[in-house]
């Protein structure tokens, strides 16, 4: 193998999750499942859930919390069902940040979680089960 190669193996890389936030906490129950899973999945994977407002950590915060851990490349993932003016003005603010600090970290930003074809699907399927539902 390579140098190069297991430069690229060696790579930590780590998930920065990203919410609105609110002031009731059971607000933000599906996203610390959502959490939960992908660490229970990929337990090798820091995942910091951070939130715009009203909750806490904030997104630089653990996105500082991910350097800290070692991580080199960092998905950010919006939980949002669509771009609107947080994923568009927000998020790249908060990044810009994030790269100012730890500029030998890379901050992939990724689509809104809305937006992905698979979340897409499963909403529809779960919309469909209430139609079909036995009443």
């Amino acid at each position: 193998m390579s140098l190069a190669v297991n430069a690229v193996v060696d790579m930590k890389q780590g998930v920065l999750l990203f919410a609105h936030g609110a002031r009731d906490s059971r607000w933000a129950l599906p996203f610390e499942d959502i959490a939960m899973r992908i660490r229970e999945r990929a337990p090798e994977a820091p995942v910091e859930l951070c939130f715009l407002e009203f909750m806490t950590p904030g997104l630089v915060e653990g996105g500082n919390r991910l350097a800290a851990a070692g991580c080199v490349h960092v998905d950010v993932v919006p939980l949002f069902l669509g771009t609107g003016g947080h994923v568009r003005r927000d998020i790249p603010e908060l990044l810009a940040q994030l790269e100012a600090a730890h500029p030998g970290v890379h901050w992939e930003l990724r689509p809104a979680i809305g937006e992905v074809e698979i979340v897409i699907e499963a909403m529809a399927q779960a919309s469909l089960a209430w139609l079909h539902r036995a009443s």
